[in-house]
């Protein structure tokens, strides 16, 4: 299974930034963030206290749905 951190590093590097690509820079240059992660609880809990902007919980919800979705797919 791939870890979240993997997935989400996949949308850094935009020309137009988006909450999606600054959650995705911000955990990048963020060290204690659970690199090995694939638990939804412990990243959630997390970015609840190191949240980078308002609505990172918000975009982590919405790719956690995307993250999921691929990995359902890839059993």
């Amino acid at each position: 299974m791939e870890t979240f951190y993997r997935f989400i590093i996949t949308y850094r590097g935009k020309l137009v930034d988006d909450d999606e690509s600054r959650l995705a820079e911000w955990i990048f240059n963020e060290h204690q963030f659970p690199k090995y992660s694939t638990s939804y609880d412990e990243i959630s809990r997390y970015l609840e206290m190191n949240s980078p902007f308002i609505n990172a919980l918000t975009v982590f919800d919405s790719l956690w749905d995307v993250y999921h979705s691929q990995e359902k797919g890839n059993i």
